[in-house]
């Protein structure tokens, strides 16, 4: 079997560990067989670990085009693929994602340190994730997502370490309300209001501050229509939405030397193939 995992792209702006958003680029992962040609994955691989930890036993092989470092969720995919691959070995063809996601969910993020990436990667579409649950956001429209990705890497570690411990009434409230205003903007497909719906006072800034490149990508997206963007994770790629008749536009606008994927939404999330 093998389990393809879509990568994620977290935050959506002001929702922190909150929002996250499967996209149309996938990792694949699969129990390694004599003879298969594949090479098998490191003992330190994200995937071998979290399999590991379900109990999976044997080689796994990863195949992922998901930049590490970058803010796509690749460790989070990764994760998610691991256990997924731990399940389909003891389950085989009688697997159901439906059956595991709970669980699936919750040792992911315990991994991860965080739900947001691994909720999307393992449910698809938009995903709101807080108190252990996920649950879908219904989307109105079927944008492109047009992504930027410079070469450099970013810890998500080390960059939260540069967000305070506390953080004032106002850029609380702030938030609350864009994250409301984003769920709602989706939901009923009114793009207008998603560039006001993504803006952020809790980490972008503080984030862009280490990363100019990121927020000259996001303001030239948005002067070439995009309806918004953000910075995708802890940076420094950066996610736009668009009409899919802009994608070309808006990628032909965005800063050189990085590479530009356009995309869409991944409504599958993972899924087991046999």
């Amino acid at each position: 079997m093998i389990v393809r995992v879509p990568a994620s792209s977290a935050n959506l702006g002001p929702g922190f560990d909150a929002l996250g958003m499967a996209l149309s680029l996938h990792l694949e992962v699969g129990v390694a067989v004599r003879g298969d040609g594949r090479r098998r994955a490191e003992e330190t691989h994200p995937a071998v670990h979290a399999f590991r930890s379900l109990g999976g036993t044997g080689a796994l092989w990863v195949d992922s085009p998901i930049p590490m470092g970058r803010g796509l969720g690749f460790s989070g995919a990764a994760r998610v693929g691991g256990l997924l691959a731990a399940y389909a070995q003891r389950c085989g063809p009688a697997l159901r994602r439906t059956d595991v996601a709970a669980d699936v969910l919750a040792r992911a993020s315990a991994l991860e340190g965080h739900a947001d990436n691994v909720a999307a990667s393992l449910h698809g579409g938009v995903v709101a994730t807080a108190a252990g649950r996920a649950v879908r956001v219904p989307i109105a429209v079927d944008p492109a997502v047009v992504m930027w990705v410079p070469p450099s890497t970013t810890s998500t570690d080390q960059s939260r370490t540069t967000l305070g411990p506390t953080v004032s009434f106002a850029d609380a409230v702030f938030n609350i309300g864009r994250t409301a205003l984003l769920v709602a903007a989706l939901a009923a497909g009114d793009v207008a209001a998603l560039r006001a719906a993504t803006e952020d006072r809790l980490h972008q800034d503080l984030r862009f501050a280490r990363a100019d490149g990121s927020r000259h990508a996001l303001a030239a997206a948005l002067a070439a229509g995009a309806w918004c963007g953000w910075l995708s994770g802890s940076g420094p790629a950066v996610a736009t939405l668009c009409h899919p008749d802009d994608a070309g536009a808006v990628a032909a606008a965005l800063p050189p030397r990085a590479s530009i994927k356009e995309l869409t939404i991944d409504h599958d999330g993972a899924v087991v193939i046999a």
